[in-house]
């Protein structure tokens, strides 16, 4: 049986929540297991799924998360880093992560990406991260 680990920054807690409601939709509608694990931000993400990845007890990852701009550079650093440190788990590890962190200008956008009937990026990072568990299989890397 397969099971996921739905890895939340918590940062926005408001819209983590509502990113969560979306990946749990579709993990429930295909009767994926999963747990749920928060970290304080972003740049926690890929660290928190690389020490999952050890114990072997999860087929898939799903990153949730929101970095909405402020007034330094500090968006661009965390956005970069933390989408190219879980873009390098997937290629380095062969991991299944569907890639659920918003980067938005504002509140009003980030709202419109989290929300079930906006962008609904929790629930598209979960079929994300099926399809990617699906391919794993496909290719043998995973039972």
């Amino acid at each position: 049986m397969s099971k996921v680990l739905i890895v939340e920054a918590r940062f926005y807690n408001d819209i983590a929540d509502t990113l969560w409601q979306g990946a749990q939709t579709v993990l429930d509608a295909a009767k994926i297991a999963y747990d749920r694990l928060a970290v304080p931000g972003s740049f926690e993400l890929a660290p928190a799924v690389a020490m999952a990845a050890q114990s072997g007890a999860y087929q898939g990852f799903i990153t949730l998360g929101c970095i909405i701009k402020g007034e330094t550079n500090h968006f661009e650093l965390v956005c970069a880093e933390s989408t190219r440190a879980i873009q390098n788990l997937a290629l380095e590890k062969h991991l299944a992560i569907g890639f659920g962190l918003i980067t938005a200008y504002t509140e009003e956008q980030a709202w419109h990406r989290a929300k079930a009937d906006g962008e609904n990026y929790g629930g598209r990072a979960a079929i994300a991260c099926i399809r990617m568990m699906e391919l794993r299989r496909q290719f043998r890397l995973a039972a």
